[in-house]
């Protein structure tokens, strides 16, 4: 018996393995423990692995490949159409073991140590950040009880609370004073990890290549860079850059049935933090092409001129983002259009 495909089912302790030899008959469907794993695979000649891009997936098929295997790593989302019915480890390791096996399947590129090393420093900034946020918006609360009302942006309460950490505390019962100074004191201190993270995302961006090739693109900066390039590498999993668009969920939905074409608002179905990165990063160039629109593509001038400005801003991330992708696979610096 040749085992050729194999659906695994990833756990924190109890995997379980679904295996399709050379006639197409299941082999076995059984449940290995952790330590087992990479002994089972080694006595196996390399085949065809599929397994769930989740947690840990990654580096399971980092270890994989290892061993020869050919591993591909599968949205569960694609899988969840191959399961038959009901919800255990052994239906959804027979349904990753068929949803591999397709024509069209869509896979998602293996990470390396080093681009994984890259996303932890930017999850962890962005889980600060939230931190940061939810502190900034209690201090808030809690001043306008006493009548303290803290302008908007982030500038004004980080300047209070430097000033309430120094000695200047405000006029409050002593128990609301202690309860201030204590938040104000953790304002400032994760105020300080996000200043330390962007300068580590800063040196990442200055070493690594392809990160200088998209800062040449205008409006990405060194952190929207560095995590393009840690989560999809050198982006030739996409056959052009309206499959990277529309990844990132900055693409319309569509709809359409009988001759009629139906397009709705973006589908918002692909990574979080990159699109949201991206349309922040637009945002931010918009007061500067309404002052100076000759300096910039007349593309996004005309855009400006007909769209609400968050419309625009997301047109132009979709546009962006196709630009990324051009960089990417050509591995050549972004080139001003001139008209």
């Amino acid at each position: 018996m040749h085992v050729t495909t194999i659906g695994l089912d990833l756990a924190k302790n109890v995997f379980q393995v679904h295996d399709i030899d050379e006639n197409g008959e299941v082999a076995f469907n059984r449940a290995l423990r952790r330590a087992q794993v990479l002994a089972f695979f080694e006595r196996l000649e390399p085949c065809l692995v599929g397994i769930e891009a989740c947690g840990t997936s990654h580096h399971w098929a980092r270890e994989l490949i290892k061993l020869g295997h050919n591993v591909k790593l599968i949205p569960p989302a694609y899988v969840k159409p191959y399961v038959k019915r009901g919800k255990s480890d052994a239906v959804d390791a027979a349904a990753i073991c068929e949803a591999v096996t397709r024509p069209t399947m869509r896979f998602v590129e293996v990470k390396s140590p080093e681009q994984h090393a890259i996303l932890t420093v930017h999850r962890t900034r962005d889980l600060i950040v939230r931190q940061q946020t939810q502190t900034i918006n209690m201090l808030r609360a809690q001043l306008a009880e006493f009548g303290l009302v803290l302008p908007q942006g982030v500038y004004h309460p980080l300047r209070f609370a430097k000033d309430c950490v120094d000695g200047e505390q405000p006029d409050l019962p002593k128990d609301a004073q202690e309860v201030v100074f204590d938040l104000c004191d953790e304002l400032l201190f994760l105020h300080a990890k996000i200043l330390r993270h962007s300068r580590h995302m800063t040196r990442i961006a200055k070493s690594e290549k392809r990160v200088a090739l998209l800062r040449t693109i205008p409006g990405v900066g060194p952190i929207t860079a560095s995590a393009i390039v840690a989560t999809v590498g050198s982006g030739k999993q996409f056959n052009n850059g309206r499959e990277f668009a529309a990844w990132l969920g900055l693409t319309p939905l569509n709809r359409s049935s009988g001759g009629k074409e139906r397009l709705g608002h973006i589908s918002k179905m692909g990574d979080l933090y990159i699109r949201r990165s991206l349309v922040l990063g637009m945002t931010s160039r918009i007061r500067s092409i309404r002052v100076k629109p000759e300096k910039f593509d007349p593309w996004f001038a005309d855009i400006l001129s007909r769209k609400p400005s968050r419309v625009a801003a997301v047109a132009m991330a979709n546009k962006t983002a196709r630009m990324i992708w051009a960089v990417l696979t050509r591995n050549e610096p972004y080139k001003v259009r001139t008209v």
